[in-house]
C-alpha cells in the first residue's frame, strides 16, 4: 500500500534513513535536504515501510531527492513513481526530475527503462558534496569512482 508521508508514519520514516542511509540528510547539486522533512510517498508492507520516495517541486518540475526499496526487482520503485507521476500530472507538474551520481548503474538503468532521458551531466558535483559531508564514500562498492552527477528527467 503507498501513503503519502504523514504526521502518523514520519517518526518510522526519520527510523527508515538512520537504518539504511545513517542519516536523513542528502546533499545534491539542487540542494542540501533533511529528507525526513520533506513530501513523499511510503509503500508499506505489514506495517512496515519497504519502500520511499522523497521529493520537492519547484515551479512545473518535481525532483525526486529519494528513492529507496527494501526489497529489489520486486516493483516497489517503479509502484512509487508510478504514483508520483499520475499525482504530477493530477497536480500540473509536467516534469519530473532526478539527479544520480555517476556510478549508481543500478538507478541509470531503472529510470531509462521509466522513460528518464538524461538531460545533463554535473562534473565533480559530488567532489563538491563531500566539502559538505566528508562521509560520501570515494569509490562506491562497484569500484566506480563517484566523481559527478547525472541529471534525468520526464515530461509526462
Amino acid at each position: 500500500m503507498i501513503e503519502a508521508i504523514n504526521e502518523q508514519n514520519r517518526a518510522s520514516v526519520i527510523e527508515f534513513f538512520n537504518e539504511h542511509w545513517g542519516s536523513s540528510e542528502i546533499i545534491v547539486s539542487s540542494g542540501r535536504y533533511n529528507c525526513a522533512e520533506l513530501p513523499g510517498l511510503v509503500y508499506m508492507e505489514d506495517k512496515k515501510i519497504t519502500g520511499l520516495l522523497t521529493y520537492i517541486i519547484k515551479d512545473k518540475t518535481i525532483e525526486i531527492i529519494s528513492l529507496d526499496s527494501v526489497i529489489e526487482n520486486r516493483g516497489v520503485g517503479t509502484q512509487l513513481i508510478n504514483f508520483l507521476e499520475r499525482l504530477a500530472y493530477k497536480n500540473c507538474k509536467f516534469n519530473i526530475r532526478v539527479i544520480t551520481t555517476n556510478d549508481n548503474i543500478n538507478a541509470l538503468k531503472f529510470y531509462q527503462k521509466l522513460g528518464y532521458r538524461i538531460k545533463g551531466i554535473i562534473p565533480d558535483a559530488v567532489n563538491e558534496a563531500r566539502l559538505i559531508k566528508p562521509q560520501i564514500p570515494m569509490v562506491a562498492e562497484n569500484g566506480i569512482p563517484i566523481l559527478d552527477e547525472l541529471v534525468l528527467e520526464k515530461f509526462i
